[in-house]
């Protein structure tokens, strides 16, 4: 059996405040909240850039004096049509 490429478990979504920048960094990663939430608290603490991967398996690298915020919450299921709402 074969498994899809977009069959990967998204857990949370991702959106990081970079400071002296116009846009936000938003991604959709396969960590759970609680480890997102960890990494950042890390990074805050030792300085270090927060280092982050998202379902694609690219890495979101933010140095950790530039980080404005970091708002984590459980993905959305997307609705596809008319009566989505």
């Amino acid at each position: 059996m074969s498994v899809k490429k977009n069959d990967v478990a998204i857990k949370s979504e991702v959106r990081i405040a970079v400071t002296r920048v116009a846009s936000d960094i938003v991604f959709e990663s396969a960590m759970s909240t609680p480890e997102v939430k960890t990494a950042v608290t890390e990074a805050l603490a030792t300085g270090n850039p927060l280092v982050l991967t998202d379902v694609r398996g690219h890495e979101i690298i933010v140095p950790a004096d530039k980080i404005g915020f970091v708002e984590v919450g459980e993905s959305a299921s997307r609705r596809v049509g008319f009566g989505a709402a």
